[in-house]
């Protein structure tokens, strides 16, 4: 498993690869259910990459980003064991650089259940999501059920912004 952690590397990669990109993005701390993602992502595609970040524009005034669970090095041996080609492991620098303003927006949908508590959250979600999917340019994306609204808000973004990314999900 090819470990990149600059977007340059990754980028220069996915320009070269020849088939189908599978994408697969985490924020670690990986289950069984990630690893379905990877799973169904080798069998429709030629290539799958899996992202660790841990957005930290995802996560509220009153959320606690640095509680969050994290096992890198359990994340990257069953990463490796599922047969994942690349792992894309950016820095939170290298995502949202010093300076950085732009920021994506879904409206009205995400101003309901957890977006009504969390506001800042699936503006976060859909701005990370965006920038990793131009930086990663997979053919297909792999999400999981479980995270209903945020599945919807990322086929919303998907089409409303003519992505050229086929969403997948899966029941996990």
């Amino acid at each position: 498993m090819n470990i990149i952690r600059s977007v340059k590397e990754m980028k220069e990669w996915s320009g070269q690869a020849q088939g189908r990109i599978g994408f697969v993005p985490t924020m670690g701390y990986l289950h069984e259910g990630h690893l379905s993602l990877v799973k169904k992502s080798k069998i429709s595609c030629d290539f799958t990459v899996a992202s660790i970040f841990v957005n930290p524009a995802q996560f509220g005034a009153n959320e606690d980003l640095s509680s969050y669970p994290a096992d890198l090095e359990s994340d990257k041996e069953k990463l490796e064991a599922a047969g994942v080609d690349v792992l894309f492991l950016p820095t939170r620098n290298e995502i949202y650089p010093e300076g950085y303003k732009t920021y994506v927006n879904v409206e009205e949908i995400t101003e309901r259940l957890c977006g009504k508590k969390r506001p800042a959250h699936f503006r976060g979600v859909t701005t990370v999501v965006v920038k990793l999917f131009n930086i990663v340019r997979p053919h297909i994306a792999f999400f999981g059920e479980k995270d209903w609204q945020q599945l919807i808000v990322i086929r919303t973004m998907v089409r409303d912004l003519n992505m050229d990314v086929i969403i997948e999900e899966l029941p996990i």
